[in-house]
Protein backbone atom coordinates (compact mmCIF):
# COMPACT_ATOMS: atom_id res chain seq x y z
CA UNK A 1 0.00 0.00 0.00
CA UNK A 2 1.09 3.58 -0.55
CA UNK A 3 1.76 5.92 2.33
CA UNK A 4 -1.45 7.33 3.74
CA UNK A 5 -3.65 4.55 2.35
CA UNK A 6 -6.32 3.27 4.68
CA UNK A 7 -6.92 -0.45 4.75
CA UNK A 8 -10.42 -1.41 3.69
CA UNK A 9 -12.39 -3.20 6.37
CA UNK A 10 -13.24 -5.79 3.69
CA UNK A 11 -9.67 -6.41 2.48
CA UNK A 12 -6.83 -7.43 4.77
CA UNK A 13 -3.26 -6.97 3.50
CA UNK A 14 -1.66 -10.05 5.07
CA UNK A 15 1.89 -10.43 3.73
CA UNK A 16 4.12 -8.67 1.25
CA UNK A 17 4.96 -10.98 -1.66
CA UNK A 18 8.45 -10.72 -3.14
CA UNK A 19 8.60 -9.13 -6.59
CA UNK A 20 9.29 -11.44 -9.56
CA UNK A 21 12.89 -10.21 -9.98
CA UNK A 22 13.72 -11.22 -6.40
CA UNK A 23 12.13 -14.67 -6.77
CA UNK A 24 13.97 -15.24 -10.08
CA UNK A 25 17.26 -14.33 -8.40
CA UNK A 26 16.53 -16.68 -5.50
CA UNK A 27 15.72 -19.52 -7.93
CA UNK A 28 17.62 -18.71 -11.14
CA UNK A 29 17.49 -20.49 -14.45
CA UNK A 30 21.07 -21.59 -14.95
CA UNK A 31 22.65 -20.91 -18.33
CA UNK A 32 22.81 -24.56 -19.41
CA UNK A 33 19.07 -24.93 -18.81
CA UNK A 34 18.35 -21.57 -20.46
CA UNK A 35 20.03 -22.97 -23.57
CA UNK A 36 17.85 -26.08 -23.42
CA UNK A 37 14.75 -23.91 -23.20
CA UNK A 38 15.95 -21.77 -26.11
CA UNK A 39 16.29 -24.88 -28.27
CA UNK A 40 12.84 -26.10 -27.20
CA UNK A 41 11.35 -22.71 -28.04
CA UNK A 42 12.86 -22.75 -31.51
CA UNK A 43 11.41 -26.19 -32.28
CA UNK A 44 7.97 -25.14 -31.05
CA UNK A 45 8.11 -21.85 -32.95
CA UNK A 46 8.86 -23.64 -36.21
CA UNK A 47 5.78 -25.83 -35.80
CA UNK A 48 3.57 -22.75 -35.43
CA UNK A 49 5.18 -21.03 -38.42
CA UNK A 50 4.81 -24.15 -40.57
CA UNK A 51 8.54 -24.83 -40.94
CA UNK A 52 8.16 -28.11 -39.02
CA UNK A 53 5.17 -30.40 -39.71
CA UNK A 54 5.24 -32.34 -36.44
CA UNK A 55 2.25 -32.31 -34.08
CA UNK A 56 2.38 -30.53 -30.73
CA UNK A 57 0.94 -32.30 -27.69
CA UNK A 58 0.33 -30.05 -24.71
CA UNK A 59 -0.17 -32.84 -22.23
CA UNK A 60 -0.30 -33.32 -18.49
CA UNK A 61 -2.44 -33.01 -15.36
CA UNK A 62 -5.48 -30.76 -15.14
CA UNK A 63 -3.63 -29.06 -12.29
CA UNK A 64 -0.13 -29.59 -10.92
CA UNK A 65 -0.99 -30.44 -7.33
CA UNK A 66 2.30 -31.88 -5.97
CA UNK A 67 5.87 -31.68 -7.20
CA UNK A 68 6.88 -35.33 -6.75
CA UNK A 69 4.03 -36.71 -8.86
CA UNK A 70 4.42 -34.04 -11.56
CA UNK A 71 8.16 -34.71 -11.88
CA UNK A 72 7.48 -38.45 -11.97
CA UNK A 73 4.91 -37.92 -14.73
CA UNK A 74 7.26 -35.69 -16.75
CA UNK A 75 10.07 -38.26 -16.50
CA UNK A 76 7.73 -40.87 -17.98
CA UNK A 77 6.77 -38.37 -20.67
CA UNK A 78 10.45 -37.80 -21.48
CA UNK A 79 11.00 -41.47 -22.35
CA UNK A 80 7.85 -41.47 -24.48
CA UNK A 81 8.89 -38.24 -26.21
CA UNK A 82 12.17 -39.77 -27.29
CA UNK A 83 10.23 -42.66 -28.83
CA UNK A 84 7.85 -40.50 -30.89
CA UNK A 85 10.10 -37.52 -31.68
CA UNK A 86 9.77 -38.04 -35.44
CA UNK A 87 6.06 -37.10 -35.38
CA UNK A 88 5.30 -35.43 -32.04
CA UNK A 89 6.71 -32.60 -29.92
CA UNK A 90 5.43 -32.58 -26.34
CA UNK A 91 5.03 -29.64 -23.99
CA UNK A 92 4.16 -30.77 -20.45
CA UNK A 93 1.10 -29.12 -18.92
CA UNK A 94 2.29 -27.82 -15.56
CA UNK A 95 -0.77 -25.76 -14.69
CA UNK A 96 -0.24 -24.13 -11.31
CA UNK A 97 -3.31 -21.86 -11.29
CA UNK A 98 -6.80 -23.34 -11.36
CA UNK A 99 -9.72 -21.11 -12.42
CA UNK A 100 -12.89 -21.92 -10.49
CA UNK A 101 -16.27 -21.30 -12.09
CA UNK A 102 -17.95 -20.58 -8.76
CA UNK A 103 -14.85 -19.23 -7.01
CA UNK A 104 -14.76 -22.17 -4.62
CA UNK A 105 -12.40 -25.13 -4.38
CA UNK A 106 -8.69 -25.79 -4.87
CA UNK A 107 -7.15 -22.90 -6.82
CA UNK A 108 -3.85 -24.56 -7.59
CA UNK A 109 -0.29 -24.71 -6.32
CA UNK A 110 0.07 -20.93 -6.40
CA UNK A 111 -2.50 -20.71 -3.62
CA UNK A 112 -1.71 -23.95 -1.82
CA UNK A 113 1.70 -25.54 -2.44
CA UNK A 114 0.34 -28.38 -0.32
CA UNK A 115 -3.38 -28.90 -1.02
CA UNK A 116 -3.87 -30.01 2.57
CA UNK A 117 -2.49 -26.78 4.05
CA UNK A 118 -3.88 -23.28 4.37
CA UNK A 119 -3.55 -20.76 1.54
CA UNK A 120 -0.07 -19.21 1.42
CA UNK A 121 0.72 -17.25 -1.72
CA UNK A 122 4.21 -16.29 -0.49
CA UNK A 123 5.17 -19.96 -0.42
CA UNK A 124 3.10 -20.51 -3.54
CA UNK A 125 5.08 -18.28 -5.91
CA UNK A 126 8.28 -20.03 -4.80
CA UNK A 127 6.80 -23.52 -5.16
CA UNK A 128 5.48 -22.72 -8.64
CA UNK A 129 8.80 -21.39 -9.94
CA UNK A 130 10.72 -24.25 -8.34
CA UNK A 131 8.45 -26.82 -9.99
CA UNK A 132 8.86 -25.37 -13.48
CA UNK A 133 12.62 -25.16 -12.95
CA UNK A 134 12.82 -28.74 -11.70
CA UNK A 135 10.98 -30.05 -14.76
CA UNK A 136 13.64 -28.51 -17.01
CA UNK A 137 16.47 -29.80 -14.83
CA UNK A 138 15.08 -33.33 -14.46
CA UNK A 139 13.68 -33.91 -17.96
CA UNK A 140 14.87 -31.27 -20.43
CA UNK A 141 11.27 -30.21 -21.04
CA UNK A 142 10.25 -26.59 -20.76
CA UNK A 143 6.65 -26.25 -19.77
CA UNK A 144 3.17 -24.83 -20.41
CA UNK A 145 1.08 -22.97 -17.85
CA UNK A 146 -2.14 -20.97 -17.91
CA UNK A 147 -1.87 -17.20 -17.61
CA UNK A 148 -4.72 -16.85 -15.16
CA UNK A 149 -3.18 -13.82 -13.42
CA UNK A 150 -1.27 -11.68 -15.96
CA UNK A 151 0.72 -9.86 -13.24
CA UNK A 152 2.25 -13.18 -12.16
CA UNK A 153 3.69 -14.03 -15.57
CA UNK A 154 6.94 -12.28 -14.65
CA UNK A 155 7.65 -14.96 -12.05
CA UNK A 156 7.87 -17.53 -14.85
CA UNK A 157 8.58 -15.74 -18.13
CA UNK A 158 12.08 -17.23 -18.48
CA UNK A 159 11.04 -20.87 -17.89
CA UNK A 160 7.81 -21.30 -19.89
CA UNK A 161 7.62 -22.39 -23.54
CA UNK A 162 3.84 -22.08 -23.92
CA UNK A 163 1.05 -20.05 -22.33
CA UNK A 164 -2.72 -20.48 -22.56
CA UNK A 165 -5.38 -17.88 -21.86
CA UNK A 166 -8.51 -19.58 -20.56
CA UNK A 167 -12.11 -19.43 -21.68
CA UNK A 168 -13.08 -17.10 -18.82
CA UNK A 169 -10.13 -14.74 -19.40
CA UNK A 170 -10.04 -14.43 -23.18
CA UNK A 171 -12.27 -11.33 -23.26
CA UNK A 172 -10.19 -9.54 -20.64
CA UNK A 173 -8.21 -6.54 -21.89
CA UNK A 174 -5.20 -7.10 -19.61
CA UNK A 175 -4.77 -10.71 -20.74
CA UNK A 176 -4.80 -9.60 -24.37
CA UNK A 177 -2.28 -6.80 -23.80
CA UNK A 178 0.13 -8.90 -21.76
CA UNK A 179 -0.12 -11.70 -24.35
CA UNK A 180 1.05 -9.16 -26.94
CA UNK A 181 4.34 -8.91 -25.05
CA UNK A 182 5.09 -12.64 -24.85
CA UNK A 183 7.79 -14.13 -27.07
CA UNK A 184 6.42 -17.68 -26.90
CA UNK A 185 3.24 -19.16 -28.38
CA UNK A 186 0.07 -18.09 -26.59
CA UNK A 187 -3.16 -20.00 -27.11
CA UNK A 188 -6.45 -18.12 -26.80
CA UNK A 189 -9.33 -20.43 -25.90
CA UNK A 190 -12.79 -19.82 -27.26
CA UNK A 191 -14.96 -18.33 -24.49
CA UNK A 192 -17.42 -20.53 -22.62
CA UNK A 193 -20.14 -19.19 -24.94
CA UNK A 194 -18.27 -20.69 -27.91
CA UNK A 195 -18.10 -17.37 -29.80
CA UNK A 196 -15.30 -17.69 -32.38
CA UNK A 197 -15.33 -13.95 -33.06
CA UNK A 198 -14.42 -13.16 -29.45
CA UNK A 199 -11.49 -15.57 -29.64
CA UNK A 200 -10.31 -14.16 -32.98
CA UNK A 201 -10.57 -10.59 -31.68
CA UNK A 202 -8.37 -11.62 -28.79
CA UNK A 203 -5.81 -13.16 -31.15
CA UNK A 204 -5.85 -10.05 -33.32
CA UNK A 205 -5.33 -7.78 -30.31
CA UNK A 206 -2.43 -9.88 -29.00
CA UNK A 207 -0.71 -9.91 -32.39
CA UNK A 208 -0.44 -6.12 -32.39
CA UNK A 209 1.79 -3.75 -30.37
CA UNK A 210 0.39 -1.93 -27.34
CA UNK A 211 1.36 0.54 -24.61
CA UNK A 212 -0.17 0.12 -21.14
CA UNK A 213 0.54 0.05 -17.41
CA UNK A 214 1.90 -3.28 -16.17
CA UNK A 215 3.28 -3.92 -12.69
CA UNK A 216 3.51 -0.13 -12.06
CA UNK A 217 5.47 0.44 -15.29
CA UNK A 218 4.50 1.98 -18.59
CA UNK A 219 5.36 -0.82 -20.99
CA UNK A 220 5.38 -1.14 -24.76
CA UNK A 221 4.94 -4.46 -26.55
CA UNK A 222 5.75 -5.47 -30.11
CA UNK A 223 2.90 -7.94 -30.63
CA UNK A 224 3.04 -11.73 -30.40
CA UNK A 225 2.76 -13.27 -33.87
CA UNK A 226 2.48 -16.78 -32.40
CA UNK A 227 -0.87 -16.12 -30.71
CA UNK A 228 -3.42 -18.68 -31.91
CA UNK A 229 -6.77 -20.40 -31.27
CA UNK A 230 -7.65 -23.20 -28.88
CA UNK A 231 -10.98 -24.98 -29.41
CA UNK A 232 -12.24 -26.30 -26.07
CA UNK A 233 -15.98 -26.74 -26.64
CA UNK A 234 -18.62 -24.45 -25.16
CA UNK A 235 -21.78 -24.19 -23.07
CA UNK A 236 -25.19 -23.15 -24.34
CA UNK A 237 -27.53 -20.75 -22.52
CA UNK A 238 -28.77 -23.65 -20.39
CA UNK A 239 -25.24 -24.59 -19.32
CA UNK A 240 -25.08 -27.78 -21.39
CA UNK A 241 -21.70 -28.71 -22.91
CA UNK A 242 -21.26 -28.84 -26.68
CA UNK A 243 -18.16 -29.82 -28.67
CA UNK A 244 -16.40 -27.81 -31.38
CA UNK A 245 -13.73 -30.28 -32.51
CA UNK A 246 -15.71 -31.83 -35.38
CA UNK A 247 -14.73 -31.41 -39.04
CA UNK A 248 -17.34 -28.69 -39.64
CA UNK A 249 -16.34 -26.76 -36.51
CA UNK A 250 -12.68 -26.65 -37.52
CA UNK A 251 -13.51 -25.69 -41.10
CA UNK A 252 -15.73 -22.85 -39.91
CA UNK A 253 -12.87 -21.43 -37.83
CA UNK A 254 -10.45 -21.80 -40.75
CA UNK A 255 -12.86 -19.86 -42.97
CA UNK A 256 -12.85 -17.02 -40.38
CA UNK A 257 -9.05 -16.93 -40.14
CA UNK A 258 -8.46 -14.10 -42.64
CA UNK A 259 -4.95 -14.66 -44.00
CA UNK A 260 -4.41 -10.91 -44.49
CA UNK A 261 -5.31 -10.14 -40.88
CA UNK A 262 -3.68 -12.89 -38.81
CA UNK A 263 -0.09 -14.04 -38.66
CA UNK A 264 0.70 -17.76 -38.44
CA UNK A 265 -2.97 -18.88 -38.21
CA UNK A 266 -3.07 -22.01 -36.07
CA UNK A 267 -5.45 -24.17 -34.06
CA UNK A 268 -4.92 -26.36 -31.02
CA UNK A 269 -7.79 -28.72 -30.17
CA UNK A 270 -8.41 -29.23 -26.46
CA UNK A 271 -9.65 -32.81 -26.18
CA UNK A 272 -11.15 -32.38 -22.71
CA UNK A 273 -13.32 -29.72 -21.03
CA UNK A 274 -16.56 -29.05 -22.91
CA UNK A 275 -15.34 -31.01 -25.94
CA UNK A 276 -15.49 -34.21 -23.88
CA UNK A 277 -18.06 -32.97 -21.35
CA UNK A 278 -15.22 -33.75 -18.90
CA UNK A 279 -15.54 -37.45 -19.69
CA UNK A 280 -11.78 -37.97 -19.74
CA UNK A 281 -11.86 -41.29 -21.62
CA UNK A 282 -13.44 -39.51 -24.61
CA UNK A 283 -10.15 -37.70 -25.20
CA UNK A 284 -8.87 -40.82 -26.95
CA UNK A 285 -11.69 -40.81 -29.49
CA UNK A 286 -11.59 -37.03 -29.94
CA UNK A 287 -7.85 -36.99 -30.67
CA UNK A 288 -8.27 -39.68 -33.30
CA UNK A 289 -11.25 -37.92 -34.90
CA UNK A 290 -9.24 -34.71 -35.29
CA UNK A 291 -6.42 -36.66 -36.95
CA UNK A 292 -8.97 -38.35 -39.22
CA UNK A 293 -10.33 -34.94 -40.25
CA UNK A 294 -6.77 -33.78 -40.98
CA UNK A 295 -6.23 -36.79 -43.22
CA UNK A 296 -9.25 -35.82 -45.34
CA UNK A 297 -8.59 -32.12 -45.71
CA UNK A 298 -5.19 -30.48 -46.33
CA UNK A 299 -6.44 -27.23 -44.77
CA UNK A 300 -7.22 -28.93 -41.47
CA UNK A 301 -3.88 -30.70 -41.62
CA UNK A 302 -2.20 -27.33 -42.15
CA UNK A 303 -4.06 -25.31 -39.52
CA UNK A 304 -4.34 -27.83 -36.67
CA UNK A 305 -0.90 -27.67 -35.08
CA UNK A 306 -1.62 -29.77 -32.04
CA UNK A 307 -3.79 -31.28 -29.34
CA UNK A 308 -4.24 -30.56 -25.65
CA UNK A 309 -4.74 -33.65 -23.48
CA UNK A 310 -5.32 -33.91 -19.73
CA UNK A 311 -3.33 -36.84 -18.44
CA UNK A 312 -1.74 -37.96 -15.17
CA UNK A 313 -0.42 -41.15 -13.59
CA UNK A 314 -3.79 -42.58 -12.48
CA UNK A 315 -7.15 -42.52 -14.28
CA UNK A 316 -9.94 -40.19 -13.17
CA UNK A 317 -9.96 -37.80 -10.24
CA UNK A 318 -10.35 -37.74 -6.47
CA UNK A 319 -11.21 -35.34 -3.69
CA UNK A 320 -8.44 -33.09 -2.39
CA UNK A 321 -7.89 -35.40 0.57
CA UNK A 322 -8.13 -38.58 -1.51
CA UNK A 323 -4.50 -39.51 -0.99
CA UNK A 324 -3.95 -41.45 -4.25
CA UNK A 325 -0.53 -40.59 -5.69
CA UNK A 326 -0.67 -39.17 -9.21
CA UNK A 327 -4.46 -38.88 -9.39
CA UNK A 328 -6.02 -35.53 -10.26
CA UNK A 329 -7.73 -33.54 -7.52
CA UNK A 330 -9.50 -31.34 -10.08
CA UNK A 331 -10.84 -32.53 -13.47
CA UNK A 332 -10.48 -36.25 -14.33
CA UNK A 333 -7.46 -37.22 -16.44
CA UNK A 334 -6.30 -40.15 -18.54
CA UNK A 335 -4.01 -42.47 -16.58
CA UNK A 336 -0.48 -43.25 -17.73
CA UNK A 337 -1.17 -46.57 -19.47
CA UNK A 338 -3.93 -45.05 -21.61
CA UNK A 339 -1.79 -41.97 -22.26
CA UNK A 340 1.16 -44.02 -23.44
CA UNK A 341 -1.04 -46.07 -25.76
CA UNK A 342 -2.75 -42.96 -27.17
CA UNK A 343 0.50 -41.12 -27.89
CA UNK A 344 1.90 -44.14 -29.71
CA UNK A 345 -1.34 -44.47 -31.69
CA UNK A 346 -1.26 -40.78 -32.63
CA UNK A 347 2.24 -41.29 -34.01
CA UNK A 348 1.16 -44.30 -36.08
CA UNK A 349 -1.93 -42.52 -37.43
CA UNK A 350 0.19 -39.58 -38.55
CA UNK A 351 2.68 -41.89 -40.28
CA UNK A 352 -0.16 -43.69 -42.05
CA UNK A 353 -1.73 -40.37 -43.09
CA UNK A 354 1.55 -39.27 -44.66
CA UNK A 355 1.90 -42.55 -46.52
CA UNK A 356 -1.62 -42.17 -47.95
CA UNK A 357 -0.91 -38.58 -48.99
CA UNK A 358 2.24 -39.67 -50.82
CA UNK A 359 0.55 -42.51 -52.75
Amino acid sequence: MEAGDKMSTNMEFKRKVAIPKDIREMYPLEEKYAQIKEKNDEVIRKIFTGEDDRLILIIGPCSADREDAVIDYCKRLRKLQDEVIDEIVMIPRVYTNKPRTTGEGYKGMLHQPNPQDEVDLVKGVIAVRKLHLDVIKETGFSTADEMLYPDNYRYLYDVLSYVAVGARSVENQEHRLVASGLDIPCGMKNPTSGDYKVMLNSINAAQHPHTFIYRSWEVETKGNLLTHAILRGYNNKHGDSHPNYHYEDIMRLISMYDADKYHNPAIIVDCNHSNSNKNYIEQIRIAKEVLHSASHNPLINKYVKGLMIESYIEDGCQKVDGGVYGKSITDPCLGWEKTEALVREIREIRKQNKQKANN
